[in-house]
């Protein structure tokens, strides 16, 4: 056997199995390869596209939820506002009741002193008519001396 021969045999067979794999097995291999890069690159890419998004909508997760605050903050403003006028209100209804039910209460004493009143003038136009019989030792007739009486009421 010779060294050379086999030498160039190999090298032939070496030279031959290269040109199949460069021909028949690298495209393919390189393809996916290329494919599972791209894939990789493409993931990458919208990782990076999700992570913006996740900062913008973040950023705008925080903007909705100051205007939902301050709208809350506002309404229950309000709602404050709206509950001290209701007690405003009631306070004012109350003392226009309360008024209202003093001035009833003085009207109705004016009218119970003044019942009394006339109930006092009618009993001493009594008792001085009583008085004056016994003085005059006769009966005075009240419907006959009916004005006398009625000016003797009004002087009481």
């Amino acid at each position: 056997m010779n060294l050379n021969a086999t030498l160039f045999a190999q090298f032939v067979v070496f030279f031959i199995l290269a040109v199949f794999t460069m021909k028949f097995v690298w495209p393919p291999l390189m393809n996916a390869l290329d494919e599972r890069a791209k894939k990789i690159a493409d993931g990458l890419a919208a990782a990076e596209r999700g992570k913006l998004e996740m900062a913008a909508a973040e950023k705008r997760v925080q903007a909705e939820l100051a205007s939902a605050h301050d709208a809350g903050q506002k309404r229950i403003g309000d709602a404050e506002k709206r509950a001290q006028a209701i007690i405003e209100e009631a306070k004012r209804t109350a003392s226009e009741e309360a008024a209202r039910i003093v001035a009833a209460a003085h009207a109705d004493a004016q009218q119970q002193v003044s019942q009394a009143r006339d109930a006092l003038r009618a009993q001493v136009a009594t008792l001085a008519v009583q008085g004056a019989e016994q003085i005059l030792k006769r009966e005075i007739n009240p419907a006959i001396h009916a004005d006398l009486l009625n000016q003797l009421k009004t002087e009481l």
